[in-house]
């Protein structure tokens, strides 16, 4: 048995110790050294994977699978391995765990604390995209709470203590409704009691069901359908359960701004095709129709929240709600379009709006302040900076020729074939996204240079590194997006014959 994936997760944790035996100072080069080598030991996990296994209906289709007793007594295992669908997510994270890095790079105060709760927050979202098991999987989940708790609470802003508390009141509340529903689904499981994600689920694709008693005159399984919904929307975040996320982002540090909408807000959409949807399809097609309403609601609703913003930060904050919009209704239409496009727009979505809150991170440490209005004309005393920019915000609009655009274009032609009115008014938010993107830009980087700021500098080298792999990425995906789909495209497709069927 293969322990690779093993150490890709928990790598980062062996980087705490160092923290506390070498200088303090010291401690961004162990956090680079330790991501940057999980980087590298997960490569082989990408180039050695079978891309035509289908890892979703057999266990033995899952890759890199380890499994070990844990709680014997209930049956709890230590069962990881990866799918398509987990896989790149995984590559996402250790990607946006490398650059986020380099943009805690002028992190000074209770350093050691900081690198601590950072490489334990990688392991803890590595662990939930690699876990079989109800239980690890749950454990993982609640694990990231601590270290973004202290992460927003002592590194964030102004109001970054309640910002931090309502981020974790909000997550723990969906994580109890989680748990008691995996219990239940333990209980009522179909065919002998089990916590194997995966073993579930070919139970399930064989016409087994979850069939408990009544609650409050409710199905079972509908039930356990919604709570779980309910845990995993709320970290998407999925309207009306979004309002912890501008206060998050605002008030935290950049670089963990960029791993809660880089991967953060994809374990929720993560859940909804590992957990949610696939072990519950009757239970989804009763919910289908208020699934559309809800994406389009966040696409409509996020998009003109975007546009009334005076924040730079809040309104990339609320750019993100809309476009977690769009990957919701890719997954609601279930069809093969629509639910590749939904898993293209995770990893799109994640690397751009990351290069989106590493640039306003830059202006902020330099301006101090995020008001849209404040600045002007910039681009005359910040070239690189206004030229990357610009290219972030395109790509952020669905430029043809930049990832968000295939993606985007899968979801609506997948969408449109099943829910035409629905897929119109989506169609809204890029109309609207264009607007607020534009007229920010316009605002802080053309007309009458603020005085100011006439001495601003441009990027420096450690800013342009974090940057240019991701400009990179958007534009190969752009053009190649099938280099990316083929991962995970079988296992994807074998979700949409589930859901569909």
């Amino acid at each position: 048995m293969s322990h690779l994936l093993s150490w890709v997760v928990f790598l980062p944790l062996l980087g705490v110790p160092a923290l506390f035996a070498l200088p303090k100072n010291k401690g961004k080069w162990v956090a680079l050294g330790v991501t940057l080598a999980d980087f590298v030991i997960g490569m082989p996990v990408l180039m050695g994977f079978d891309r035509a296994m289908t890892g979703v209906s057999n266990p033995m289709d899952m890759q890199f699978t380890e499994r070990l007793a844990w709680i014997p007594s209930l049956g709890v295992e230590y069962n990881i391995g990866v799918d398509g669908l987990s896989l790149t997510m995984i590559f996402l994270t250790l990607l946006i765990g490398v650059l986020a890095v380099l943009a805690s790079w002028n992190i000074e105060v209770y350093q050691r604390g900081y690198w601590s709760m950072y490489l334990l927050l990688q392991t803890a979202m590595l662990g939930v995209f690699v876990s079989l098991d109800l239980i690890l999987f749950f454990l993982f989940w609640e694990v990231m709470l601590f270290p973004m708790y202290f992460l927003i609470g002592v590194w964030g802003g102004p109001r970054r203590v309640y910002a931090a508390i309502k981020f974790f009141l909000y997550t723990l509340l969906g994580g109890v409704g989680m748990l008691l529903s995996f219990i239940a689904m333990w209980y009522y499981a179909p065919g002998e009691r089990t916590w194997d994600m995966v073993e579930l689920l070919s139970r399930v694709a064989a016409g087994g069901r979850f069939d408990g008693p009544l609650i409050f005159g409710v199905e079972f399984s509908k039930v356990i359908f919604v709570a779980l919904f309910i845990g995993f929307a709320i970290k998407v975040p999925i309207f009306p359960f979004h309002t912890w996320l501008p206060d998050a982002h605002v008030e935290a540090p950049t670089a963990i701004s960029v791993i809660l909408a880089g991967v953060l807000l994809k374990m929720g959409t993560y859940g909804f095709l590992r957990i949610n949807f696939t072990l519950f399809p009757e239970s989804f097609h009763w919910f289908r129709e208020v699934l559309v309403a809800l994406a389009v609601i966040n696409i409509v609703y996020g998009a003109l929240c975007a546009l009334a913003q005076t924040d730079l930060k809040k309104m990339v904050a609320y750019s993100s709600i809309s476009h977690m919009g769009f990957i919701l209704l890719g997954i609601a239409a279930a069809t093969p379009q629509g639910i590749n496009g939904a898993m293209l727009q995770m990893f799109n979505h994640g690397t751009i709006t990351a290069m989106l809150f590493l640039l306003v991170g830059v202006v902020y440490d330099r301006a101090h302040h995020r008001n849209i209005d404040g600045f002007g004309g910039l681009a005359s005393v910040t070239p690189v900076y206004a030229a990357i920019t610009s290219f972030a915000f395109m790509a952020a609009v669905g430029l043809p020729g930049l990832s968000g655009f295939i993606s985007e274009l899968l979801i609506l032609t997948g969408s449109f074939k099943v829910y035409q009115v629905p897929t119109i008014l989506a169609g809204l938010g890029i109309i609207l996204g264009a607007g607020y993107m534009l007229w920010a830009y316009q605002r802080v980087f053309f007309g009458p240079l603020n005085e100011k700021y006439k001495d601003m500098v441009d990027l420096n080298r450690v800013e342009v590194f974090s940057l240019v792999p991701l400009l990179v990425i958007v534009v190969y995906l752009g053009i190649f997006p099938n280099n990316l789909i083929v991962f995970f495209e079988t296992s994807m497709n074998h979700i949409s014959e589930l859901l569909l069927r």
